[in-house]
């Protein structure tokens, strides 16, 4: 990958540093090979300034010392002393934690008292021992340890937290990391803010989201975590939060029958109760849609078996059938009970929850997508901030105002919603009109 992936890049930013060497280099990965390449100490981050092309390695990061504004500053800083937990047992953590379990300050690993090292820095110069850290340089099952400064107690483990939160499963729906920078390395603005961006993504309106702090949350169904921007300039972006390696386990998953909703149906039943048989999740043909297998890992979408990725009433799929997009599915109940079809033919159609385009007006248009066409996130219908309005759920029930999805309850020439941006009341959402040439 690139040499730069390993760095959490901050714009328009300047830290104040004694330990640092001044070099020439025409670009960002130059300094960064600087940076690795680096002899006089250990390097945690770099400053590049694209005017002059100078590079500055830099021993201290942001978390060691101030930060303040410099407008044609670039400051990297590499992502493993940033992190303050441990994965697996440990043996790459290089956070700042210096004390045991049971809370007694580490010696200095350069140190000889009160006790004689076997680990020192000139034994194990990549083992990141410096200052009184707790690190990992023998791979001890028990993960990073240190020697102590009570002369009783040689060494102690200590307690470094798991990085499980900082990963994400699926669509990081359930993410709960500390992430507070967004993929550029803009700094997150945060949830109880209402500057420099007003919304209406607060905790009284999501409140199952846990919208705290400034940390990346993904609480509309985007395609993973994101955050308002603490620029002016940028009012939302997505963060850089890697998937998890270890899948988590889902007690609904590997059900061969209908139980609530059938979101954790997994069977292989691949035709509808009228009798089309499904069209495969990975294709686009003889219908466009949403539901790729690559955007959403976790739904099970497999083949071309029913499923439940949205929250609908129960499992269904899209049909190879030309003239019917989709279609529930006859999937048995789990408690042994026939699923009753019958009168289903007088239920409303609706268009499945992810679908990118709508019909017509978009009137029955019941996707996931929040977002509007100049880029701004739609605010929730059940809310009335920033805009006071009258399009709410009880007065248009049979209109979906659900969550912020995009939706047209007024007969309006296309899908809309309210935006969470205080200078724009409305906008029309970004969709497309299906295309049914396409389609046949």
């Amino acid at each position: 990958g690139d040499i730069l992936d390993d760095y959490l890049r901050t714009d328009g930013v300047w830290i104040l540093t004694r330990n640092k060497q001044f070099y020439k280099a025409n670009n960002e990965k130059e300094c960064a090979e600087k940076c690795e390449a680096e002899r006089n100490f250990i390097c945690r981050a770099f400053l590049f300034t694209r005017k002059i092309l100078q590079c500055l390695t830099l021993a201290e990061n942001a978390k060691m010392t101030v930060m303040f504004n410099s407008t044609d500053a670039i400051l990297y800083e590499k992502k493993i002393y940033l992190l303050q937990c441990k994965r697996g047992i440990g043996k790459d953590y290089r956070g700042m934690e210096a004390k045991t379990r049971r809370g007694i300050p580490c010696q200095k690993w350069a140190e000889k008292t009160p006790h004689n090292p076997n680990y020192t820095p000139e034994k194990h110069p990549n083992a990141g021992l410096d200052e009184n850290y707790c690190r990992n340089p023998d791979e001890d099952e028990s993960g990073p340890w240190c020697y102590t400064t009570d002369p009783a107690t040689r060494f102690d483990y200590c307690n470094i937290p798991e990085c499980e939160g900082q990963c994400m499963q699926c669509n990081g729906e359930d993410y709960h990391g500390e992430v507070s920078r967004t993929e550029s390395g803009l700094e997150c603005q945060r949830w109880d803010a209402q500057e420099p961006h007003m919304h209406g993504f607060t905790l009284k309106h999501f409140p199952e989201k846990d919208l705290k702090m400034n940390y990346c949350r993904n609480p509309d169904g985007e395609l993973r975590p994101w955050c308002f921007t603490t620029s002016p300039t940028k009012r939302w972006e997505y963060c850089n939060i890697p998937r998890c390696t270890t899948h988590q386990a889902v007690s609904a998953r590997g059900s061969q029958c209908l139980s609530g909703k059938g979101e954790g149906y997994r069977g292989r039943i691949a035709i509808t109760e009228s009798g089309n048989a499904c069209q495969h999740w990975n294709t686009q043909f003889p219908h466009k849609h949403g539901w790729r297998p690559d955007r959403y890992p976790c739904k099970g979408l497999e083949e071309n078996y029913c499923r439940n990725p949205d929250g609908e009433k129960r499992p269904w799929c899209y049909t190879i059938n030309s003239s019917v997009r989709w279609e529930y599915c006859a999937i048995p109940h789990c408690d042994g009970t026939e699923l009753e079809i019958a009168g289903m033919s007088n239920v409303p159609v609706q268009v499945p929850l992810s679908e990118e385009c709508y019909r017509g007006k978009g009137q029955s248009y019941r996707g996931t997508t929040s977002t509007t066409v100049s880029g701004k996130k739609c605010q929730a219908w059940n809310s009335m901030f920033p805009h006071r309005h009258e399009k709410t759920p009880d007065r248009f029930p049979n209109a979906d105002l659900r969550e912020n999805y995009c939706r047209n309850p007024d007969g309006d020439n296309s899908p809309w919603c309210f935006t969470t941006d205080p200078s724009m009341t409305w906008e029309y959402c970004n969709l497309k009109r299906c295309d049914d040439h396409t389609q046949e």
